[in-house]
């Protein structure tokens, strides 16, 4: 009995298993193409760390440091080179968007504080003397 419950249990999970349709199996995600760069460069900076982390600790001399140091950065240079020239260059609008909202935010700030009255000699996002937004 037990034996004949053990059979149908397994020719079920067999005919399961081979006749699962393809559009029920989910799609796998897309995989960037620098992805093992990334994780290659994620590694030489916990490499870094750690190698810092000894320095400090004294486990490395002077030499072996620095040597160890520059081997490190020269790779990373290389993974990083590798990364930009897998990847389309970025464009520059973020950057000048979040430096205008910079500039607009400093436009804004005033060198008085309208909630105590301290004056300054340039504008400030907090005031000094009571801590309250300057804007």
């Amino acid at each position: 009995m037990v034996l004949s419950a053990a059979v149908v249990l397994v020719m079920g999970t067999l005919l399961f298993t081979l006749f699962v349709r393809s559009q029920d199996v989910p799609e796998t995600p897309a995989v960037s193409p620098t992805a093992h760069l990334e994780e290659r460069k994620a590694q030489i900076y916990e490499n870094l760390r750690d190698l810092q982390f000894e320095f400090r600790l004294g486990k490395l001399s002077d030499a072996d440091y620095q040597k160890t140091k520059i081997d490190l950065q020269r790779e990373l240079a290389k993974v990083l080179s590798e990364i930009d020239a897998v990847q389309p260059p970025v464009a520059a609008k973020p950057a000048r968007a979040a430096a205008a909202k910079a500039a607009e935010t400093l436009a804004k700030v005033s060198d008085k504080c309208p909630h105590c009255g301290a004056k300054f000699p340039q504008p400030l996002k907090f005031c000094g003397e009571c801590g309250k937004a300057m804007a």
